[in-house]
């Protein structure tokens, strides 16, 4: 007897449908799966017994095949554990022939439970069928994709029970995860002095322009970077679905209502590996940091520590919102829409250019050069960030998170209206009509550009930085001079000794 159910395996952050046929048949026993699975799809046949023999059905001694279809699709994960088993019982009669359509993932445990598996969000948009069996802890995010079809399931018992006595479904049951963990963010008013870098956290959120604070350790500079987070609106719907399919495809927790709502923050250890930063790895191909981080803000903390080779690995996620992750098996495009903001020392000891520097020239080159010169030319503003005066210290607190955010959200406002996301979007007829340059304005760019402290991209970049300045100003059409001149101040300052200005 043969038995089909609809079911879904993970390509990077996308659910690809899979069709999992179920055939019984008389002969010696056996239990085989065809059709490219991994490891732990060819490990389903020792869990998928066990739970059937807990849930108090019988193992059919007979011959079992199994075919994870189309046979070219290479099927990774423990999540066809459950539509096999019911293709089983459904095979070996234990379940109704007739039944609706059935789509289904989640592994399952040795006791009949149904755990969770990573990717529930893309797995259930994937599943076809009119009814979507899912573990019960993610109901709640599937029914964002899926709809009135999902049915929560805590065991395989329940399924028997739901389909052979008509029993209601479980309900299903919230995140652990806390909201208020979520969404928690420092507070910017508890920065004191740093007026030059918190204007600049103000035009980055603004506008989402990439930035780089460049200071001594003690500064404020990890400080300043943990409080972006906290200026930038909230995610719209799109994007709450967006960074919410990542973060599940991630293996990361979902808060309670199933999507994530608050701009994600991700914070990598200058060890990180190119494949933990930019995604990939052997076998599946998995979100890496810049990934998780989408529609949010990507910290590289010491940056001239990280791997060269890791850092340039950004330029192009940088430049196109998205990463390509090609492997043997075939291309995974991953989100990559992030706004980055790193720290670093001016040189080895740290102290560069104070007078308790103990550097030698030589290794102030060559830490300067392992933040190579077409990644710089993509980070916006660049910022020295020196320790405060005492005074700063302990005087009056500046403006809050909240205040910010708010002056943030109007310049964001102004963006959508010109049909991009933020100004750091604006390219080609767009930045034109946007962005129009004064006639001295025109000067002070072709002056740059002739001394050759801009290129090409520079260029695009500070009119993007320069629009965004203006609209924290008074929103007017063109830009002025003291516009573009500031813009080309935060971009072209030299800060690491011996770094491309």
């Amino acid at each position: 007897m043969l038995a089909t159910l609809a079911s879904a395996t993970l390509t990077g952050v996308e659910g690809r449908s899979v069709t999992v046929e179920v055939h019984v048949a008389d002969g010696l026993p056996g239990f085989s799966i065809v059709g490219l699975p991994d490891a732990s799809c060819r490990e389903a046949r020792d869990r998928v017994r066990a739970a059937i023999v807990s849930s108090g059905a019988s193992w059919p001694l007979r011959r079992i095949t199994v075919n994870l279809a189309p046979g070219g699709l290479p099927k990774a994960g423990a999540g066809l554990d459950l539509p096999i088993a019911l293709g089983v019982l459904q095979a070996s009669g234990q379940l109704p022939a007739e039944l609706p359509s059935i789509g289904a993932f989640g592994e399952l445990g040795l006791d009949g439970g149904i755990r969770p598996v990573p990717g529930a969000l893309p797995l259930a948009d994937a599943v076809a069928g009119e009814l979507v069996l899912v573990p019960v802890v993610d109901a709640q995010a599937a029914t964002h994709v899926a709809g009135d079809r999902v049915r929560p399931v805590r065991t395989l018992t329940d399924v028997v029970r739901a389909f052979v006595d008509g029993e209601p479904w479980p309900d299903p049951e919230p995140s652990s995860t806390d909201d208020a963990a979520v969404t928690f963010a420092p507070d910017l008013a508890d920065v004191r002095g740093q007026p030059a870098a918190r204007v600049a956290l103000e035009v980055a959120a603004a506008g989402g322009h990439h930035l780089l604070l460049v200071g001594p350790p003690g500064a404020g500079k990890t400080m300043l970077a943990r409080r972006l987070v906290g200026l930038l609106p909230r995610l719209s719907a799109a994007e709450a679905l967006e960074v919410s399919r990542v973060h599940s495809a991630a293996g990361l927790p979902l808060p309670a209502g199933g999507l994530v709502s608050t701009p994600p923050f991700r914070a990598p250890h200058h060890s990180a590996s190119m494949a933990a930063l930019v995604g990939g790895g052997s076998g599946r191909a998995r979100p890496g940091e810049v990934s998780t981080a989408t529609c949010g803000v990507l910290f590289l903390d010491e940056l001239g520590e990280f791997a060269p080779s890791v850092l340039d690995a950004l330029r192009q996620p940088l430049e196109e919102g998205v990463v390509r992750v090609a492997r043997a098996g075939g291309t995974s495009v991953q989100p990559a829409r992030v706004l980055v903001v790193a720290a670093m020392n001016p040189c080895p000891c740290g102290m560069g250019g104070e007078l308790a520097c103990r550097c030698p020239p030589a290794a102030r080159a060559r830490y300067a050069r392992r933040v190579s010169g077409p990644l710089l030319d993509r980070l916006d503003l660049m910022v020295r960030v020196d320790r405060p005066d005492p005074a700063a210290l302990l005087g009056p607190a500046g403006d809050s998170s909240a205040m910010v955010a708010e002056r943030v959200a109007k310049v964001r406002q102004l963006s959508s209206a010109r049909g991009v996301r933020c100004n750091a979007d604006l390219t080609g007829d767009a930045l034109d009509e946007h962005a129009p340059l004064e006639p001295q304005s025109a000067t002070i760019l072709e002056r740059a550009l002739v001394a050759g402290r801009l290129s090409g991209r520079g260029l695009r970049r500070v009119r993007c930085v320069a629009r965004t300045l203006r609209d924290l100003d008074d929103a007017g059409p063109t830009l002025r001079p003291t516009d573009v001149l500031a813009a080309i101040g935060f971009r072209a300052r030299p800060l690491v000794e011996g770094s491309h200005g």
